[in-house]
């Protein structure tokens, strides 16, 4: 129905967040793996459009979107609006959460996996 607006809105978000942020990394010393998980934010937000915009294909595919006013068929109805709303808070929220969950992972992994390059690279320069 409209799960895809979840993702698609932290998507959005955390493009906002992440302009805002980079310019608080060049102006303070924060630690590096603030500074990396600031860095990979785009990393975020191309996985949650990305997802987001194949939702929104699959739906207009199954004429769940329409190019007319409401614009998504569940909202031409309350009680088709009410299941729309629990589904974006159930599906939609749960899709955003695991996006996220696997983006934090992933950004963890490559931070220890840069770690023992950038101490031995200290060493040898100091």
């Amino acid at each position: 129905m409209a799960c895809f607006l979840v993702p698609t809105t932290e998507a959005i978000v955390t493009s906002v967040a992440s302009k805002k942020l980079n310019a608080y990394v060049d102006e303070s010393e924060a630690s590096d793996l603030t500074i990396h998980f600031i860095k990979n934010m785009k990393t975020l937000n191309s996985m949650l459009l990305g997802g987001s915009a194949l939702l929104m294909f699959e739906h207009l595919w199954h004429g769940e979107i329409t190019p007319f006013f409401p614009f998504l068929t569940a909202a031409s109805s309350p009680q088709q609006f009410t299941a729309m709303l629990k589904e974006m808070a159930t599906v939609g929220v749960t899709m955003a959460l695991f996006v996220t969950f696997v983006w934090v992972v992933m950004t963890l992994v490559t931070f220890k996996m840069q770690l023992p390059y950038t101490k031995v690279s200290e060493e040898v320069h100091s």
